[in-house]
């Protein structure tokens, strides 16, 4: 019962008991409070990376196939099972992405992939990143007039039509202005005629002589010769029978419309069937191939004259883009195919929002020539993977690389871990750092407990006399300073839980409170891409906090303990 009450008394009684005690309650707050941080923004993180990742993928080398991607999911099917919840099938190909901003051309290099969307939604976490509020809830690659609403005041195909008649209005200005230019070059370059006498013969040979060195500039027509015409003017056809004196004769023949031709100067035009109007590409009711678009590809922080940053995007849903990327086989070429803009994908993972770019996967199979044209089968680059929950994603992997040896195959299985295994290591050794380096807190605590313990021991080595002489034993003087020591980690350890706990609740508040005081702002949403700070508060890291801040403590008392046990009743009152 004396220990109790002498180790009461010492805590109550010490002021520099209480600085010990502070010192343990900063140390356990802040790595309370660091620790949930982390674990909020790994959350977020792997959350963010998995969202396009599937749990398993099965690849191709870069810009390889694989070839009857069917019997391989027939393949999967078995092979996975009862674990199998979804797939779906892409195509992942390095791109050009170009597209006019002001009369500048912009050239950035992308991954485009070519996805399905019946199940591309099913495998990864796509569409909830999706700017467009439709798109979100019935996915598509088309056009829609609406849903951008928080991000533009107008709708898509309202801009679409609108920046086309504002290039056409540009076009006929800039003709007019090449008009008026040759109109004036053709005034002023006409010589003047002279009154004067006339010229003699050797005069005019020297005059002839003169403008026969001079460049002479033959105007254009001022307008196309009529189609008719030109057709009449052509040669025959070989077939006497097939012959037609006009355009409009041969589009009778053929049973089309009446309708110009678009190759006017094409001795065969005439023979072929015509385009009717409402078949041609027209860019105010038309879109080319949808393609999305990371968002981080278009838009650029801009500072407004207030000091405000806002989005500037360089081109919106509604806008043409052209891609270049090569084909696939051995006599590999390039091609390059207009897109039209219909959404935007953000994921806040820049990684991924300024790289990724998605279009339609039978589209892109088609362009890349991936498609066999005897049998009409498709390849593709990989084939991704989602399990259900509590499936062990390593487990499945294994599974398939024995079903798809590297040796025969070459085909990379790896689960998302795998595919992000650095950053995730990264990650990991910079939270162990942290924990160390703020566990040297609660250390420096445990160090003024030890040079404390230490003064008491001097300060009462007359007490601890007279304690030995009336009987105490060693032991029990020893876990008064053990239990003193127990007492400071323990008080320490609750106050310093309380405040992590009640400091992560209001985080973002005290972080906007921080932010007003001094006129800065904390955490920055267009840094971090959070709209607020993150945290997540794990029950076993408190546990393992306060159970470490205790030992320390108690470790801190054990050399005191030690030599106020060791202390010799005699020697302790020799000098009393």
């Amino acid at each position: 019962m004396y220990k109790l009450l002498l180790s009461w008394r010492y805590l109550r009684t010490r002021f520099i008991a209480l600085a010990s005690i502070v010192s343990v309650t900063l140390g356990v707050a802040t790595l309370i409070v660091v620790n949930s941080v982390m674990a909020g923004f790994v959350d977020q993180m792997k959350d963010r990376l998995h969202g396009i990742l599937s749990d398993v993928e099965i690849a191709a080398p870069l810009l390889g196939e694989i070839a009857y991607p069917e019997k391989h999911v027939e393949i999967v099917k078995q092979v996975v099972g009862d674990d199998l919840d979804e797939l779906t099938c892409v195509v992942r190909n390095p791109a050009l992405l170009s597209f006019d901003f002001r009369g500048r051309q912009v050239t950035q290099q992308v991954m485009l992939l070519g996805i399905d969307d019946e199940t591309f939604g099913k495998v990864t976490d796509f569409e909830p990143y999706l700017q467009s509020v439709i798109k979100k809830d019935r996915f598509s690659f088309k056009l829609e007039n609406s849903g951008h609403e928080e991000l533009f005041d107008e709708g898509s195909w309202d801009y679409r039509r609108r920046m086309i008649e504002n290039k056409r209005r540009v076009k006929e200005w800039e003709d007019e202005q090449r008009k008026l230019v040759e109109v004036a070059t053709a005034t002023y370059s006409t010589p003047l005629k002279t009154t004067g006498p006339a010229k003699t013969d050797s005069a005019q040979d020297e005059a002839s002589t003169t403008s026969s060195n001079q460049f002479q500039f033959t105007p254009l027509p001022d307008k196309v010769p009529d189609l008719n015409t030109i057709h009449s003017a052509q040669a025959p056809p070989s077939d006497p029978t097939m012959a037609v004196d006009s355009l409009e004769d041969a589009n009778q023949i053929t049973g089309q419309p009446k309708i110009h031709s678009m190759s006017p100067f094409d001795p065969g035009s005439a023979h072929r069937p015509q385009i009717a109007p409402e078949q041609r590409f027209d860019g105010m009711r038309d879109q080319r191939v949808g393609i999305i678009l990371g968002k981080a590809i278009s838009a650029r922080k801009s500072q407004s004259s207030d000091g405000e940053l806002h989005d500037l995007f360089m081109v919106r849903p509604g806008d043409d883009v052209q891609v270049m990327f090569p084909t696939v086989g051995m006599n590999a070429r390039p091609v390059s195919e207009n897109c039209t803009v219909v959404d935007f994908y953000a994921s806040e993972m820049h990684e991924y929002d300024s790289t990724f770019a998605f279009m339609p996967l039978s589209e892109l199979q088609k362009i890349r020539g991936m498609v066999d044209p005897m049998t009409g089968d498709g390849t593709v680059s990989a084939i991704q993977i989602k399990l259900k929950p509590g499936a062990d994603p390593n487990k499945v992997r294994d599974k398939l690389m024995l079903q798809f040896p590297i040796e025969h195959f070459s085909y990379d299985i790896r689960t998302w871990q795998d595919t992000q295994r650095p950053l995730l290591s990264a990650v990991n050794m910079e939270l162990t750092i942290l924990n160390i380096l703020l566990f040297l807190i609660i250390a420096v605590a445990g160090f003024g407990i030890l040079a404390t313990f230490y003064m008491i021991v001097v300060e009462k080595t007359k007490d601890i006399g007279i304690l030995k002489a009336l009987g105490a034993p060693s032991r029990g003087v020893m876990s008064i300073f053990l239990g003193y020591g127990l007492s400071l980690g323990t008080v320490g350890t609750g106050a310093g839980i309380i405040l992590g706990l009640v400091f992560v609740e209001y985080i973002n508040d005290i972080a906007d409170l921080v932010g007003w005081l001094t006129g800065q702002e904390i955490f920055d949403p267009t840094i971090y891409y959070f709209s607020e700070i993150p945290a997540i508060i794990n029950p076993v890291t408190i546990c393992w906090v306060a159970l470490g801040a205790i030992m320390i403590a108690v470790m801190a008392s054990v050399l005191p303990a030690l030599r106020a046990a060791r202390l010799h009743p005699v020697e302790a009152l020799r000098y009393e």
